[in-house]
């Protein structure tokens, strides 16, 4: 298989930028691992026979998280639970402060379409490096995961009970789409 070379926009017309998140803590029974799923986000990722040649970047608007579900926990997640999130996210975790992504190297093989892909990533107004990897399938679908750590960006996660109840710090943000 050869990587669709060309210019391909991603966004949520054609795919899924998510993040889970999960709970610790000696109260973590009593709350909720989350799906939620960036609403308003845009992406071009530029493929190149060459995978150094490649490129990717992504624009995401932080206030159009969404939460989808929210498993576990002592009781179900209502619609209230789900904007009491939103607000934290919006006011204390990203701030309002738009994301973003651009590629500074990429590597691979592209006749397997496996691409490892490094650059930067703007959270909550820190920009940090960050190394993922990128699968395009044979019917150009496709997919990529990276381990976030919040406080390396300078976020605090969410906590309750005193501490007893906190969101983890690593949060796995996925991208499903098909180009």
């Amino acid at each position: 298989m050869s990587l669709p070379q060309g210019k391909h926009e991603l966004g949520p017309h054609n795919g899924t930028l998510a993040i889970r998140t999960s709970r610790s803590g000696a109260a973590s029974k009593a709350g909720h691992d989350l799906l939620i799923h960036v609403t308003s986000w845009k992406g071009e990722l530029e493929l190149a026979g060459d995978p150094a040649a490649t490129s990717a970047n992504l624009t995401a608007d932080a206030t159009s998280l969404q939460v989808i579900e929210g498993t576990g926990g002592v009781k179900d997640l209502g619609e209230d639970d789900k904007g009491k999130i939103q607000k934290t996210i919006d006011e204390r975790v990203l701030r309002r402060k738009d994301i973003s992504f651009t590629s500074t190297g990429v590597s691979g093989d592209s006749d397997s379409g496996a691409l490892a892909i490094e650059g930067d990533l703007t959270l909550a107004g820190q920009t940090k490096p960050i190394r993922f990897e990128l699968t395009v399938a044979e019917d150009k679908a496709i997919s990529a995961t990276a381990l976030v750590t919040q406080t390396a960006w300078g976020m605090k996660p969410y906590s309750a009970l005193l501490g007893a109840l906190k969101v983890a710090d690593e949060v796995e943000v996925s991208l499903e789409g098909r180009l």
